[in-house]
């Protein structure tokens, strides 16, 4: 059944993957910050929206998300304008995206959201890391410590909302491999995966309303991602651990 879908962040590289994946089925409605994307997103079958994470109001957000069915946050500020923009787009962008589902006048759009795996409190450990997760951890948290912080509190505030259904994806460092058609999903060891692989899972989440309130791990592996993404549904087991 075609839903209509709104991608925050539509130029991204996972993003524009995503794009041409799910407009075979469903209308895209692809938010980018300048009009320089436009034609990117046209090429794809999606019709471009020009809407700034730090400049436009929840209001504007809330006027385009009436009607839809989902809605994906894939929006980051690529480590370009330091931690105050990082801040802006990370955090404060996810918060407003979430205030304008929330004002939604009737039936809200699913919103699933693109964090990234480790997103955590730092001073817990989970206790399936093993020495290599652990140091692979230390080293991400030591290189990029603003986009890690404000992922976990953008993630943080998320999870405390049940105005609307939710899902958030996890993915492991990001390669531009090709993708494989295979990963581990949901409760797993860190490494990487490819933008082509996660931009599947997110296009098999759109008919996922039972993945709602979950948060999952997804990280390059031998499982073919259906099967992986059904078990890791069917589990219930969030991979958020606050």
């Amino acid at each position: 059944m075609s839903k209509k879908i709104v991608i925050i962040g539509g130029h991204g590289n996972v993003s524009l993957r995503l794009t041409k994946l799910l407009t075979h089925s469903h209308p895209v409605k692809s938010v980018i910050r300048t009009l320089d994307y436009q034609d990117d997103i046209k090429n794809l079958s999606a019709e471009p929206v020009l809407l700034s994470l730090e400049d436009s109001p929840v209001s504007d957000f809330t006027a385009l998300f009436e009607g839809q069915d989902v809605v994906y946050f894939s929006a980051g500020a690529g480590g370009k304008g330091g931690e105050e923009r990082t801040m802006k787009v990370d955090y404060e962008g996810a918060l407003k995206v979430f205030d304008a589902i929330e004002a939604v006048r009737g039936p809200k759009p699913r919103l699933i959201l693109v964090s990234a795996i480790d997103i955590r409190d730092p001073n817990e450990i989970p206790s399936h890391y093993n020495e290599q997760d652990i140091a692979i951890s230390k080293r991400v948290r030591s290189a990029i410590p603003a986009y890690m912080h404000w992922k976990y509190e953008a993630d943080k505030n998320l999870v405390k909302r049940n105005a609307f259904k939710w899902t958030i994806l996890r993915p492991a460092g990001l390669t531009n491999n090709p993708g494989t058609g295979n990963a581990a999903i949901g409760r797993t060891h860190l490494g990487t995966v490819t933008r082509d692989d996660v931009a599947k899972v997110l296009a098999l989440l759109v008919d996922r309303e039972d993945a709602a309130g979950l948060a999952l791990d997804v990280v390059g592996g031998d499982t073919p991602i259906e099967e992986g993404l059904d078990a890791a549904i069917k589990k219930g087991e969030t991979d958020f651990f606050g």
